[in-house]
């Protein structure tokens, strides 16, 4: 497009209509991606007007950081070096001289854009924000010419017109490229979901730190990679001590979040009046005490994984903003006049039943579902209890290699005891017992029954089988009847093991892992009496 002839090169009293006329807008219509728009409108503005210089900068997805398409340079919108955070934060445009920037403001970056320009000239700097109800920022337009030709374009209904139509474009083009993005990874995400040995290897790989070889153990480990692949939150639900944080940190090493940050926070540990401060951060002077600007653990966590431990204890307040961050990866710091953006996988845990809590209003039914795009439900150690003598070895070689310790080992009677016991703690608690034992056992000998704590009662009932034999059954040297001395062994432990239990069957049953009928139907055949 030529510039018509009735034109001069700058324009002190009036523009050309084709600012915002048809020719322009197919120019900038054609373009196809947010950059692409970008570059056309500044080298529209540049060659039709007559402009030293043009630029669009854009807003990164944080709101934090203006970015240029032509290299990586980033200028803070907090820092007040440099004239486009004058203008994000006022919301106006911005007049001033080479010459005066150069003296009023040293970012270096900036004062690198103007290195090469007059002092005489002037420069503009225009605030573009989506022309929607969310009135987001886009980015900011630097525009660098003579004095008479920009106070021309200043309140002029063709510059104006051009502002709406760049405005409009972006917007637009960025919600369809952030569409496309997520189809892209919708597809991918699926196309994973299909590589079943891939996804076997990964959870082998998981598990040398989530110990276990029994079915829910190897069944929580596919969810977790399953998890991994997706973008989905995660609601982790389980007893107090299941390893639920280990969960959560699992899905974050198997992510493509796994090079970004981990940020943890337990919302029962913090009060109420500091846990939104904790998440959202808060400006300077939001409250008392608040004498600087103090970024949250949302905006810490951008890009990464932020695990939300005990979720049912947040205040139904705070429950509300997290949401709106969910939905719409939007949120507002304390006392800040601009909302930011956050792109963050959230996982969240609790031991407390959701359900209930919805029921008595304590709890939002729609953050609930919003968590709950992957539910995944930690088993307690009651049912993996043949995990029991891995955990505890585990347990044992790291107290060693903690304390520097000699290896201590742990005789098949504490092992038994270790196995039946009831574990209202879970695996900590399993944890805190062994290390307790192993720090009650003498160097050189193995942990026993009568250094587990709060069990010394049962210590005599737990005596081995083969220290028990030489007193109640025949030497083997002695069996003439193969058969009838292991009729009398199997009689003899029943026996026992009913006293133990005041002939209660049900109770000796499960403590010698038979059905209660089948024990039922021995006692019928060895003529044993019990309840």
């Amino acid at each position: 497009m030529t510039l018509p002839a009735a034109y001069p090169t700058a324009f002190p009293s009036r523009l050309p209509v084709e600012l915002a006329g048809m020719p322009f807008a197919l120019t900038l219509v054609e373009s196809s991606s947010p950059s692409g728009l970008r570059q056309q409108a500044a080298k529209l503005l540049q060659r039709h007007l007559g402009l030293t210089l043009a630029e669009c900068l854009y807003v990164e997805g944080s709101g934090r950081w203006l970015g240029r398409d032509s290299d990586d340079l980033q200028f803070d919108c907090a820092d007040f070096s440099h004239p486009y955070a004058h203008v994000i934060r006022s919301n106006k445009p911005l007049a001033l001289s080479v010459a005066d920037a150069r003296i009023r403001l040293d970012h270096p970056g900036f004062q690198a854009q103007l290195s090469a320009l007059s002092g005489a000239l002037q420069l503009n700097v225009l605030p573009l924000r989506a022309l929607d109800g969310a009135r987001e920022w886009l980015g900011a337009l630097l525009l660098v010419g003579q004095r008479e030709t920009l106070t021309a374009l200043e309140n002029t209904p063709e510059m104006g017109a051009f502002e709406a139509l760049l405005c409009r474009l972006w917007s637009r083009l960025t919600r369809e490229q952030g569409e496309r993005h997520r189809s892209q990874a919708l597809q991918a995400s699926l196309a994973k979901l299909n590589d079943g040995a891939r996804r076997q290897t990964l959870a082998d790989r998981l598990a040398d730190d989530l110990l276990g070889q029994s079915a829910v153990m190897s069944s929580l480990r596919q969810h977790i990679i399953r998890a991994a692949e997706t973008q989905l939150a995660v609601l982790l639900q389980g007893q107090t001590g299941t390893g639920k944080d280990r969960v959560a940190r699992a899905i974050h090493q198997f992510s493509t979040r796994s090079k970004a940050p981990f940020l943890a926070i337990n919302c029962a540990a913090i009060p109420e009046a500091l846990l939104e401060s904790e998440l959202f951060g808060h400006a300077k002077g939001a409250f008392s005490g608040a004498d600087k600007a103090r970024e949250g653990l949302i905006s810490q966590a951008d890009g990464g994984t932020l695990f939300l431990d005990e979720i049912g204890d947040m205040p139904l307040a705070l429950q509300a903003k997290l949401l709106r961050v969910l939905e719409s990866g939007r949120y507002r710091p304390l006392g800040a006049s601009e909302e930011r953006c956050a792109d963050l996988r959230l996982v969240a845990a609790t031991h407390q039943p959701l359900k209930e809590q919805i029921k008595q209003q304590r709890f939002r039914a729609d953050l609930y579902y919003r968590l709950g795009q992957f539910p995944i439900n930690v088993p307690p150690l009651s049912e993996r209890r043949d995990d029991i003598a891995l955990l505890a070895q585990a347990f044992i070689t790291a107290f060693c290699q903690r304390e520097e310790r000699d290896d201590i080992g742990i005789t098949p009677a504490a092992l038994r005891l270790l196995k039946r016991r009831e574990y209202p703690g879970n695996v900590r608690e399993l944890k805190n017992i062994v290390d307790y034992a192993c720090a009650m056992t003498p160097a050189g000998a193995d942990i026993d029954v009568d250094v587990l704590p709060g069990e010394h009662q049962d210590v005599a009932t737990l005596t081995s089988l083969e220290e028990v034999m030489p007193n109640e059954f025949p030497l083997s040297d002695e069996v003439d009847d193969l058969r009838q001395a292991l009729r009398e062994v199997e009689t003899s432990i029943i026996r026992q093991r009913l006293r133990r239990f005041g002939g209660n069957r049900a109770r000796a049953a499960e403590s010698l892992g038979l059905p209660k009928r089948t024990l039922a139907h021995k006692c019928q055949q060895l003529e044993l009496d019990g309840k």
